[in-house]
Protein backbone atom coordinates (compact mmCIF):
# COMPACT_ATOMS: atom_id res chain seq x y z
CA UNK A 1 0.00 0.00 0.00
CA UNK A 2 2.96 2.45 0.72
CA UNK A 3 4.34 1.89 -2.40
CA UNK A 4 1.10 2.81 -4.40
CA UNK A 5 0.71 5.95 -2.31
CA UNK A 6 4.26 6.78 -3.20
CA UNK A 7 3.54 6.23 -7.30
CA UNK A 8 0.21 8.11 -6.21
CA UNK A 9 2.27 11.18 -4.75
CA UNK A 10 4.78 10.79 -7.91
CA UNK A 11 1.50 11.02 -10.42
CA UNK A 12 0.16 14.07 -8.74
CA UNK A 13 3.94 16.06 -8.79
CA UNK A 14 4.01 14.65 -12.54
CA UNK A 15 0.49 16.34 -13.17
CA UNK A 16 0.95 19.64 -11.31
CA UNK A 17 4.36 20.10 -14.03
CA UNK A 18 2.37 18.91 -16.84
CA UNK A 19 -0.64 21.79 -16.26
CA UNK A 20 2.04 23.97 -16.11
CA UNK A 21 3.85 22.68 -19.24
CA UNK A 22 0.49 22.71 -20.91
CA UNK A 23 -0.09 26.53 -19.55
CA UNK A 24 3.62 27.65 -21.22
CA UNK A 25 2.44 25.27 -24.47
CA UNK A 26 -0.80 26.05 -25.31
CA UNK A 27 -0.62 24.49 -28.54
CA UNK A 28 0.28 21.09 -27.20
CA UNK A 29 -2.82 21.21 -25.45
CA UNK A 30 -4.81 22.03 -28.48
CA UNK A 31 -3.76 18.41 -29.78
CA UNK A 32 -5.25 16.90 -26.91
CA UNK A 33 -8.00 14.98 -27.60
CA UNK A 34 -10.71 16.39 -25.56
CA UNK A 35 -12.58 12.81 -25.16
CA UNK A 36 -9.00 10.94 -23.95
CA UNK A 37 -7.64 9.93 -20.53
CA UNK A 38 -4.51 11.49 -20.56
CA UNK A 39 -1.66 8.93 -19.18
CA UNK A 40 1.64 10.49 -18.58
CA UNK A 41 4.54 8.10 -19.02
CA UNK A 42 7.74 9.48 -17.53
CA UNK A 43 10.63 7.07 -19.28
CA UNK A 44 12.62 8.66 -16.67
CA UNK A 45 11.66 6.64 -13.89
CA UNK A 46 10.73 3.25 -14.68
CA UNK A 47 8.35 2.08 -11.67
CA UNK A 48 6.00 4.99 -12.52
CA UNK A 49 5.98 4.42 -16.29
CA UNK A 50 5.34 1.04 -15.63
CA UNK A 51 1.97 1.60 -13.02
CA UNK A 52 1.24 4.71 -15.14
CA UNK A 53 0.78 2.39 -18.18
CA UNK A 54 -1.02 -0.71 -16.66
CA UNK A 55 -3.61 2.07 -15.21
CA UNK A 56 -3.71 3.32 -19.22
CA UNK A 57 -4.13 -0.51 -20.05
CA UNK A 58 -7.17 -0.52 -17.04
CA UNK A 59 -9.18 2.15 -18.24
CA UNK A 60 -9.15 1.02 -22.20
CA UNK A 61 -9.92 -2.62 -20.90
CA UNK A 62 -13.19 -0.47 -19.59
CA UNK A 63 -13.81 0.89 -23.14
CA UNK A 64 -12.11 4.30 -22.54
CA UNK A 65 -9.64 6.08 -25.35
CA UNK A 66 -6.11 6.84 -23.89
CA UNK A 67 -3.88 9.17 -24.83
CA UNK A 68 -0.22 8.31 -23.32
CA UNK A 69 2.15 11.04 -22.95
CA UNK A 70 5.34 10.61 -23.60
CA UNK A 71 7.95 12.26 -21.12
CA UNK A 72 11.47 12.06 -21.60
CA UNK A 73 12.97 13.86 -18.80
CA UNK A 74 12.31 16.46 -15.65
CA UNK A 75 14.28 19.31 -14.64
CA UNK A 76 15.30 19.57 -11.12
CA UNK A 77 13.08 21.33 -8.56
CA UNK A 78 13.62 24.83 -7.89
CA UNK A 79 12.78 26.27 -5.14
CA UNK A 80 11.52 29.95 -5.96
CA UNK A 81 11.16 31.21 -8.82
CA UNK A 82 11.89 34.52 -7.64
CA UNK A 83 14.57 36.73 -8.72
CA UNK A 84 17.07 40.09 -8.11
CA UNK A 85 15.65 40.08 -4.58
CA UNK A 86 17.16 42.89 -2.49
CA UNK A 87 17.30 43.26 1.27
CA UNK A 88 17.15 46.72 2.70
CA UNK A 89 17.12 47.59 6.01
CA UNK A 90 14.79 50.24 7.65
CA UNK A 91 16.11 52.57 10.24
CA UNK A 92 13.64 53.26 13.17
Amino acid sequence: MNENRNLVELNIELSAEFSRYLFDHPEFSDRLPPDSEIILVPEFDAELRDYNLSLGKEIEAEGEKVTYVSIKGIHPKTHSRLAEVELRHIAC
